[in-house]
């Protein structure tokens, strides 16, 4: 991060309670946050945010680095801030848990001043004694995880968060019609979206489901995975995914308290977890790539593709088959992507005769944080 505060101006965006104030403080450690939860600092600008350049004249004691911590809560700061980059060598750190007050003030996120970083709940190689089993059940908020009681903390999590924050903020008018598109739209991770059929159940307008969508990517807690349309031989369905940010949160929305090896749940979470990871390394490694899906219109499936690089399908066998490598195989026929991955329990890692890795989970991730997965010719 020190990098990149070096060169530019940036947003870190992120869920509530993913670690963005406990990163900055561990990264910048004799920095002073300018904090937008605090209400004396939150009353005092949002009175009149000119006081800013005050605020700011007054840290520039020290460095030329101003941190500002939940930034949504006072939009209008954005011009301010534009003002001071362009007016001085002064670089921010404005943090935040929702764009969509910002993509709504008119400045634009700073018309290309400041670039973005992204920060997600925590991945495996961030946690020593990596357990799998807990982190399908409850996921990676760092409060979840390491608590001795991560049912209270979610459902703390959801209550205080998910709902009432949510609406505080004015993003919806009515808590419980949004509460019950939440559980409703969690029956929807890692599935393609049917907003007529989510509508439905939620018993709400088709077009209040799209809008109650956009506000769970405007707010971090949701995301929608595109599907890879460039294949030449198969006809590919169109429509995105649909992910909640993190397995647990999923789970506890879904009344899930116990994913067993075998169920159907199981192999969801497996798959999450493999997104997760997937998309927080794009991020993190600042690799200018897209994270997609591939599905035929006769349902032949390959889980995620990054950029036209790599092909990876996720399985939860713990002996993996010929069965399990349809999917990549009908891509291979594509002659686009360079290297095929099938991930999964077996702990027997190869290479199949026609080029498809089969690598356990664990192995594949160290690879994969290592960046040190090797190039590969295209399939012929």
């Amino acid at each position: 991060m020190d990098q990149l505060i070096s060169q530019k101006s940036f947003f870190l965006f992120g869920p509530r309670s993913t670690g963005k104030t406990t990163l900055l403080h561990t990264q910048f450690p004799n920095l002073e946050i300018i904090n937008m939860l605090s209400s004396a600092t939150y009353l005092s600008l949002a009175e009149n945010p000119a006081k800013l350049q005050d605020i700011v004249r007054e840290q520039l004691k020290n460095t030329q680095v101003v941190l500002i911590d939940e930034i949504q809560k006072i939009p209008e700061l954005l011009d301010e801030i534009h003002n001071l980059i362009e007016s001085t060598s002064i670089h921010f750190i404005l943090t935040g848990s929702s764009a969509r007050k910002l993509k709504r003030s008119g400045v634009n996120l700073l018309a290309g001043r400041a670039w973005q970083a992204n920060l997600f709940p925590l991945v495996s190689h961030e946690i020593d004694e990596f357990n799998i089993v807990r982190y399908l059940q409850y996921g990676g908020l760092p409060q979840v995880y390491t608590s001795m009681y991560p049912e209270e903390e979610l459902d703390a999590y959801i209550n205080t968060y998910l709902k009432e924050e949510i609406q505080a903020e004015a993003l919806v008018q009515k808590q419980i019609t949004f509460s019950r598109f939440l559980k409703v739209a969690s029956f929807s991770n890692t599935e393609q979206l049917n907003y007529a059929n989510i509508a439905s159940d939620a018993g709400v307008p088709a077009s209040t489901v799209r809008s109650y969508f956009t506000i769970l990517e405007d707010t971090f807690i949701g995301f929608l995975m595109e599907s890879w349309q460039e294949s030449r031989h198969r006809k590919a369905v169109a429509t995105p995914k649909f992910y909640l940010f993190d397995i647990g949160v999923a789970n506890f929305l879904r009344g899930n308290n116990d994913i067993r090896e075998g169920s159907t749940e199981y192999g969801k979470a497996f798959e999450q977890f493999i997104a997760m990871e997937l998309r927080a390394w794009i991020s993190y490694s600042r690799v200018k790539k897209t994270l997609r899906y591939w599905r035929t219109r006769t349902g032949i499936e390959v889980d995620f593709l990054i950029g036209n690089d790599t092909a990876i399908e996720v399985k939860t066998a713990r002996t993996v088959q010929n069965k399990h490598l349809k999917g990549l195989r009908a891509l291979k026929e594509e002659k686009i992507f360079l290297q095929y991955i099938v991930v999964s329990f077996d702990e027997l890692n190869r290479e199949t005769d026609d080029g498809i890795r089969c690598l356990h989970w664990s192995k594949f991730l160290s690879l994969l944080w290592k960046n040190e997965f090797a190039s590969r010719n295209p399939a012929n």
